[in-house]
């Protein structure tokens, strides 16, 4: 294809520029979910006027919708204000995880750590390898976009091939496989203190560990390795050709890891190994100190604090690499890269506020219950099983993703009313979840409200200028339709054969 790839005004191209333009009319997503709150004011006075009702699937009381326009809701959005930001469930899971992380990302830690993986990648598994680290580059929330996806055009480009290919596959390995993973990472928390938030509509009891999914997860991290490198070399390298840009031998030239770094690699992997060792100790013998109180592993302290063993491993093997790399000094240097990481937070809570008000109203009102009662006896009407029914909302799911990028804020929006109504048909928070989390990754590298977006245009723009957004949604959208298609795959089979989705995540859910 030369130095460029030639962008068409195809169907696809004018349909993405207008979903473009219609995002930039939405407001910030942080005003969005305060007039979002404001509307749930409004319909609660509305139905509550109406005389909106639902009956409890259980006990079969009527559920009314309440006022909050009224003097006693006005009472209570005045004095609940603060707690209802303070004790929203994702805020403290998401800070504390993202201190120990930052500690990581800051040390230059998770950067050598997906240098040495592509560097040791043999040739032919070259693209595998970038997609993979990309997917795992998600532990961290935003490096992969920041160091991978550039880093994957350099990598083809000493290995003569097409760099917008390798930014491509890096790219969907960071974005389409968002959700995956092999690691814990901050989205499990975020994600799961979310749905735990609105199971309580149904079940105040309910909990939803970060590691309900892992199962599903580590399986489709190594789905979106192999389909993506299936499409990269049989469509998106075919189409692209070779390049005949200009290079200069500065950009062709890959740092490799300095002895320095290596060895504060070796001390990382020897932490990670003592702290194996100590988990497996606390778990394997029968009266083990981080097995439940009743002895069983489903039930152990590890899997409710695994926010807490995130934070504590991720934030020691950081220390110990940045000290012998010499990243940090003393404690200043490590108190400061927290700082850092704490301040990359700022637009979150921002976020959180508004959504928590919003989560709030929506709880208080009853409109989220009567909405999913009511919506799950539509939905029994239509006799849909449970696969037609997953797949089609994580469609859904995928077409939303077009107009609203924040993965948190989409959530914070539909599980208030999908986690509920899919409970009251049987189907676990988890399952919502995780179908979520398909139609939410597999869209994301063709969605300009993607809040990276912006930046795959500059870096594909050094080796084509005339890139744009069809550009890159040409470029993505085989990735795009390929991972949904065999994600809904697995999905079905998943469905099909009854396996736990993670150590806590059921697929079906009892009243």
């Amino acid at each position: 294809m030369g130095t460029a790839v030639k962008k068409k005004k195809s169907l696809v191209d004018l349909f993405l520029n207008g979903v473009e333009r219609v995002g930039n009319i939405l407001p910030h997503p942080a005003l969005l979910f305060g007039i979002f709150a404001v509307v749930v004011l409004i319909l609660s006075g509305l139905f509550a006027w109406m005389g909106a009702t639902a009956a409890h699937p259980t006990t079969g009381k009527a559920i009314h919708v309440i006022n909050l326009l009224s003097v006693e809701g006005l009472n209570r959005i005045l004095t609940e204000m603060v707690q209802n930001f303070t004790s929203f469930a994702p805020m403290g899971i998401v800070v504390v995880a993202m201190l120990g992380i930052g500690l990581a990302e800051k040390s230059d830690l998770i950067g050598a750590l997906i240098r040495k993986l592509v560097l040791a990648a043999p040739k032919g598994l070259l693209t595998f390898v970038i997609i993979l680290a990309g997917v795992i580059s998600n532990v961290a929330s935003s490096v992969g976009y920041v160091l991978l996806v550039p880093l994957g055009g350099v990598i083809f480009l000493v290995a003569k091939r097409h760099p917008l290919v390798g930014m491509a596959a890096a790219f969907a390995g960071v974005s389409g496989g968002f959700s995956a993973n092999l690691i814990i990472g901050t989205i499990d928390p975020l994600l799961a203190g979310l749905t735990e938030e609105a199971a309580h509509i149904v079940d105040k009891t309910y909990t939803v560990n970060p590691v309900s999914n892992y199962y599903f997860m580590v399986v489709s991290t190594f789905m979106v390795a192999l389909v993506g490198t299936w499409v990269t070399e049989k469509i998106i390298a075919p189409r692209f050709g070779e390049y005949t840009g200009e290079v200069s031998e500065e950009e062709t030239k890959l740092e490799k890891l300095s002895p320095v770094e290596r060895k504060g690699l070796l001390w990382v992997g020897l932490v990670s190994l003592a702290f194996i060792g100590i988990i497996l100790w606390g778990l394997l013998p029968e009266g083990g100190f981080l097995r439940g109180a009743d002895g069983h592993l489903l039930t152990s302290p590890l899997l409710k604090g695994v926010v807490a063993v995130l934070f504590v491993w991720a934030g020691t093997c950081g220390v110990v690499y940045g000290k012998i790399t010499g990243k940090f000094k003393n404690d200043k240097d490590i108190m400061g890269a927290m700082g850092e990481a704490a301040k990359s937070l700022g637009p979150y809570l921002v976020l959180v506020f508004f959504a928590a008000q919003f989560v709030a109203y929506f709880n208080w009102s009853n409109l989220g219950l009567v909405m999913a009662v009511n919506g799950a006896n539509l939905i029994q009407s239509l006799n849909l099983s449970v696969i037609p029914l997953m797949l089609l909302f994580a469609l859904f799911c995928g077409l939303i993703n077009l107009v609203m990028g924040s993965a948190s804020a989409k959530w914070a929006l539909l599980a208030p009313i999908f986690v509920p109504m899919f409970m009251m048909l049987g189907y676990s928070p988890e399952l919502t979840q995780v179908v979520y989390r398909i139609g939410d990754s597999a869209t994301n590298i063709i969605s300009p409200m993607m809040s990276f977006f912006a930046l795959i245009i500059v870096y594909f723009q050094k080796y084509d200028e005339k890139a744009g957004i069809g550009t890159i949604v040409s470029t993505m959208l085989p990735y795009s339709m390929v991972f949904l298609f065999s994600w809904m795959i697995l999905l079905a089979l998943w469905l099909l054969s009854g396996l736990p989705l993670g150590p806590t995540g059921v697929l079906h859910y009892s009243m």
